[in-house]
């Protein structure tokens, strides 16, 4: 597989933020997530799989369990099976994440 640049396949839209898958396979899956100012993915579970969220641009919020934490640029957060976690651009500015979570076997 030849280099991904993720930040040349982000993309933006009014509406929602967007994933744009960069990997996919039977064990985990690598996407790249674009989230303008006030675009929020609310907080859900996934009982079998780890995910993590780093910010390439910007900053935003991550909700981890009961904890919200301030993400930013060059920094990841995990978030373990089993616990609520979601994101929320709560800035002015785009917020773009790597994001990753294994699969369930």
């Amino acid at each position: 597989m030849d280099p991904i640049d993720p930040t040349t396949r982000v993309a933006f839209a009014p509406e929602k933020l967007t994933k744009t898958n960069l990997f996919d396979s039977p064990r985990m899956f690598l996407d790249v997530y674009g989230l303008l100012p006030g675009q929020a993915q609310k907080p859900h579970a996934h009982a079998d799989a780890d995910k993590f969220y780093y910010a390439l641009e910007g900053s935003g919020l991550v909700t981890v369990g009961t904890r919200e934490v301030r993400l930013q640029r060059g920094q990841v957060v995990v978030c373990p099976a089993g616990e609520d976690h979601g994101v929320r651009n709560d800035t002015n500015d785009k917020l773009v994440l790597l994001v990753s979570m294994t699969k369930a076997r």
